[in-house]
C-alpha cells in the first residue's frame, strides 16, 4: 500500500477546502414526496456532520506525540473541518426549503459518545472509516433519490471529499495494524468487520426509508457495504505490504471552482 504523509494530508485538505463546487444560486426546488423520503435522514446526517471534533483532536494529538508525527494532528483538524463543510452546506440546504436543524437524533447520539469517550487512535479510526463508508451510498442514494439539482450538487460536492477522506483513514488504519503481532492481527481484524458490519446494518435500519428513494434495497445496500469493507479493511488491505511513504505534494493542488 502506499502511504502518504500527514504533511501531504494537511496540505491536501488545506487546498481541497478552497474548492467552490456549489451553485447556491440555484433554487431549492423539492416536491412534497421527495421532501417525505429525505427529509428526517437529511436532518439526522446534517447534524452528525457538525462535529466540534474536540475529542477527536485530543486522540491526534496523544497518537502524534506518542509516533513523533507532529503534521498529523494538522491533517486531523482539516479533516474535520471538512466534515463541519458539509454540516454547514446541508444546513444551509435546510434553510432553504424551511426545515429545521435538529439538535438530537438517536445515531448521532450513539456514535458521539462512542468518539467522546475514546480517545484510542485505532478505535476513531475504525468507527469514522466505517461512517464515512456508509456516508458514500447515503449521499449517493440522496443524490437519486431527487430531481432537485443543489442538492444533487451539495452530495457531489461531499462525495468528492469523502473519497480523500476513506484514503486517509484507511491508510492511518493500515499503519496502526501493520504495527500488531500477528496474534493482536487477527483478533482485530475480525472485530474491524463485526464493527464495521453491525454498523452497517443500523445505518440501514435508521436510513432505509431514504435508501428505497434512492433505488437501493437491502441486498444491494448490504453488498455495497460489504465491497467497501474489503476495499478499507479487508485482508488483502490490512495484510499487503506497505510501499514507499509519499511526502507532501511539490505541486499546488489545483483549486475548482463552480
Amino acid at each position: 500500500m502506499k502511504i502518504h504523509s500527514s504533511n501531504y494530508w494537511k496540505e491536501y485538505f488545506g487546498a481541497n477546502l478552497k474548492n467552490l463546487r456549489i451553485n447556491w444560486d440555484l433554487a431549492p426546488l423539492l416536491d412534497r414526496s421527495e421532501k417525505a423520503n429525505i427529509l428526517k435522514s437529511l436532518q439526522a446526517w446534517q447534524l452528525g456532520e457538525t462535529s466540534e471534533g474536540e475529542h477527536s483532536l485530543h486522540a491526534s494529538r496523544k497518537y502524534a506525540n506518542a509516533i513523533n508525527d507532529p503534521d498529523y494532528p494538522d491533517a486531523v483538524k482539516l479533516f474535520i473541518k471538512e466534515e463541519q463543510k458539509h454540516g454547514n452546506n446541508l444546513g444551509r440546504y435546510l434553510d432553504l426549503i424551511n426545515e429545521d436543524r435538529i439538535k438530537k437524533d438517536w445515531g448521532d447520539t450513539m456514535f458521539r459518545k462512542i468518539r467522546y469517550y475514546n480517545t484510542n487512535m485505532e478505535l476513531w479510526t475504525v468507527a469514522v472509516i466505517t461512517v464515512e463508508s456508509a456516508a458514500q451510498i447515503f449521499y449517493q442514494a440522496l443524490k437519486d433519490a431527487t430531481n432537485c439539482k443543489l442538492p444533487k450538487q451539495i452530495c457531489t460536492d461531499i462525495l468528492i471529499d469523502e473519497a480523500a477522506h476513506i484514503t486517509f483513514q484507511r491508510e492511518r488504519l493500515y499503519i496502526i495494524f501493520s504495527q500488531k503481532n500477528a496474534f493482536s492481527k487477527f483478533i482485530c481484524y475480525h472485530a474491524y468487520s463485526c464493527f464495521f458490519i453491525c454498523t452497517s446494518l443500523v445505518v440501514w435500519f435508521a436510513h432505509k426509508k431514504l435508501f428505497k428513494a434512492g433505488k437501493l434495497n437491502f441486498s444491494r445496500y448490504f453488498h455495497k457495504m460489504k465491497s467497501k469493507l474489503t476495499k478499507v479493511a479487508g485482508r488483502e488491505t490490512l495484510y499487503q505490504i506497505q510501499e514507499d511513504t509519499i511526502h507532501p505534494i511539490t505541486e499546488p493542488i489545483p483549486v475548482k471552482h463552480f
